[in-house]
């Protein structure tokens, strides 16, 4: 198993980060909150979790240990592969998780793409007594200043990628623009957790 990468950020894409390891570039797939906290050019350790299936090996990346560890939990879920594993923390960071799954809160679990009641009812039932109880660490991880491209376009990225239509993407967008100029320095992961709750509100 690959618990980490470490090198220099060689390439950054909507959900993908490339990072240089001994003059080998490893794609690693990863959630937008930790994309946002890259930059090209600088050092980087990302948690991996590398995914085997008959026609390919993906790694995905996290910014720390406690994501990748729910990430697999996740995965322990009938129904819940690695790229819905990986949704699931592009919305709720894994204190977030823990609350709505010790509040039984499936509104929040629903507010994820991909997930419909019956699967956070199913999240619920299987990860009540597995995931532990929260432990007031949910801050999100605020976007270093000039971490590349704008908090807008880093935004409507992550949005696509998680399958929304561009309309409903710039909508989204646009709903949380507010709340973005607000902050000095606007924090992706967060603006992203509000833009996902407007469009559950309107979808």
């Amino acid at each position: 198993m690959i618990a980490f990468v470490s090198g220099q950020v060689a390439a950054l894409a909507p959900d993908t980060a490339v990072i240089e390891v001994g003059g080998v570039g490893m794609a690693v797939l990863c959630a937008p909150g930790t994309l946002a906290g890259l930059r090209i050019g600088e050092k980087a350790r990302l948690a991996t979790s590398l995914v085997v299936r008959e026609d390919s090996l993906t790694l995905y990346g996290f910014a720390d240990d406690e994501e990748r560890q729910v990430f697999e939990l996740l995965q322990t879920v009938s129904g819940v592969g690695p790229r819905l594993a990986q949704t699931v923390l592009a919305v709720h960071a894994p204190d977030a998780l823990r609350a709505a799954v010790a509040a039984g809160d499936e509104k929040a679990l629903t507010a994820v793409p991909g997930i419909g009641k019956k699967g956070a009812q199913r999240l619920l039932l299987e990860l009540r007594d597995r995931l532990g109880p929260p432990t007031g660490t949910a801050a999100a991880r605020p976007a270093p200043a000039g971490a590349g491209a704008s908090w807008s376009d880093q935004l409507l990225s992550a949005l696509t990628g998680l399958g929304y239509q561009p309309k409903e993407a710039e909508e989204a967008v646009a709903a949380v623009t507010p709340q973005a100029e607000a902050q000095a320095r606007p924090n992706v992961g967060a603006l992203l957790r509000a833009a996902l709750q407007t469009l559950n509100r309107t979808g």
